[in-house]
């Protein structure tokens, strides 16, 4: 399947996208990729380093008659989330990912692309090794963790770089130009809850909801879309006196929109038609709600033959339903400033609960920072009241637009002459690392630009691949008319 890939325009790209993709490269898992980045660079006869945090950085001098022009940096994370349909078997510490072109598109079998941001990566891999494209001095700037913490962005140093203008290749459609993204900072709530032994004669049912669209938690947020976690407290809400909760888990990526949630309940025997009677007009309810947008939902409640020994006692079970359905999920604000942009917005990411213990996991975006803590602090209050231990960790800056951007300037032009129209310059409601880098390169000129990439974050993730043609003729051009010193 990878060898049709390898065979599509340009080559150049594909090719280093396919080479990337048989590397596994887990957020906080990329031992392999940065020894594999650095395999690269060092082959190449390149000056190669990794930082203190991991982070590689290759260095290419300017080819013949660009030595005047200012030096950049080219950058994109290695990282890639990882989400797989359930019926999916494979592996993501040991398997690459197995790749089909559909039509203009290029998918992954099952679990997510990559190509956020590894068509990115493979853009610069491929400049890196030509010996004919025209371009300044050059920073290859490969940073980790961008999807679990930015941590790879947080830990450059100022003074490592030289560049004075940076190419961030992290934007999702071809004809955007990014000059601003959101901010986002973690909030995590925590309860113990006392477990008690459900009644003698108890039946045990396993609810399900599966099949939602998921997608980036933040460039899909403004859609609408099904919040697995959201969906099964309606659910069990709805069932409460009828049943108590032995087990919960729902999503698994805090910067993806939970696509699955499952949980298993002991119900009294005599209560057992009037738990699914309640079950099932909640069902009812959901699918009506969500047919335009979530086609594929399936939300089922089986009878299983084991039934648990523990479940949650009643009134630690009333506070996290209540607290699940009291916190807010979806666009918070939208941006007064910039029409259509999402400006603050919260992920109910992951929510567990087994054992005695719950967890509640969220990220909270913003572009702008007071807004973003109140978000967070709106919800540290709910949990509060829950009896929650609220924690906020991993904050980041958004990236503020500024619209004087020389780099702004020649993309704009290029832009148009390339493609008879305007491009739309925009900012984003994902964490672009931009800002973070920002805060140690106060005088780097920044931009961000990218192919077509749809259902990022989501197995559904998918290349376009004349998108990919048409970005890699603007690439060239952009290194071409770097302006000069």
């Amino acid at each position: 399947m990878n060898e049709a890939v390898r065979n599509l325009e340009p080559k150049a790209i594909w090719n280093k996208f396919a080479d990337l993709n048989a590397v596994p490269r887990p957020s906080k898992k990329e031992e392999r990729v940065i020894a594999f980045m650095k395999d690269f660079g060092n082959q190449l006869g390149l000056e190669t380093i990794e930082d203190a945090v991991g982070n590689v950085i290759i260095r290419k001098p300017a080819t013949p008659g660009m030595e005047d022009r200012k030096a950049i940096v080219m950058q994109s994370h290695l990282d890639m989330v990882h989400q797989k349909n359930n019926d999916t078997d494979f592996n993501f510490d040991t398997q690459g990912i197995e790749m089909f072109v559909d039509g203009d598109w290029v998918r992954a079998k099952g679990t997510t692309l990559g190509a956020d941001n590894g068509l990115g990566v493979a853009t610069i891999m491929a400049i890196l090794e030509s010996k004919e494209i025209a371009h300044p001095a050059l920073e290859a700037l490969f940073t980790i963790d961008e999807e679990t913490g930015m941590t790879g962005a947080m830990g450059l140093k100022g003074g490592l770089l030289k560049g004075e203008i940076l190419l961030n290749l992290d934007t999702e459609e071809d004809d955007e130009i990014g000059v601003g993204c959101a901010g986002g900072v973690d909030v995590t709530a925590t309860r113990n809850y006392a477990e008690v032994t459900p009644a003698v004669k108890s039946e045990a049912y396993k609810i399900t909801v599966k099949g939602l669209n998921g997608g980036h938690s933040g460039m899909d947020i403004i859609k609408g879309l099904g919040n697995a976690n959201k969906m099964m407290n309606r659910l069990l809400y709805a069932a409460n006196s009828t049943m108590q909760l032995a087990e919960l888990q729902g999503g698994s990526l805090r910067n993806a929109i939970p696509r699955e949630s499952v949980a298993i309940v002991v119900v009294p025997s005599e209560k057992a038609d009037l738990f699914m009677a309640e079950i099932n007009k909640v069902k009812a309810q959901l699918l009506d709600e969500y047919k335009l947008l979530e086609k594929g939902l399936v939300i089922s409640a089986e009878k299983i033959s084991e039934v648990p020994n523990k479940v949650m006692d009643r009134n630690d079970q009333n506070a996290f339903l209540n607290v699940i359905y009291g916190a807010h999920n979806g666009v918070f604000r939208m941006s007064p400033a910039i029409e259509d942009l999402v400006e603050t917005s919260n992920n109910i990411a992951k929510v567990t609960a087994k054992d005695g213990a719950i967890k509640i996991e969220c990220l909270t975006r913003s572009s702008v920072e007071s807004s973003k803590y109140d978000m967070a602090n709106t919800l540290k209050a709910v949990f509060a009241l829950a009896g929650c231990n609220v924690t906020l960790t991993g904050s980041y800056p958004g990236w503020e637009p500024n619209m004087d951007s020389a780099i702004l300037k020649v993309l704009d032009i290029l832009y148009t002459k390339l493609n008879g129209e305007k491009a739309n310059v925009a900012a984003c409601h994902a964490g672009l690392e931009c800002g973070i880098l920002g805060q140690n390169y106060p005088g780097m000129d920044m931009i961000s630009f990218g192919p077509t990439i749809k259902g990022a974050h989501s197995p559904d993730e998918r290349a376009s691949i004349s998108s990919t043609q048409k970005y890699w003729e603007f690439v060239l051009e952009i290194l071409k008319n770097i302006p000069k010193k």
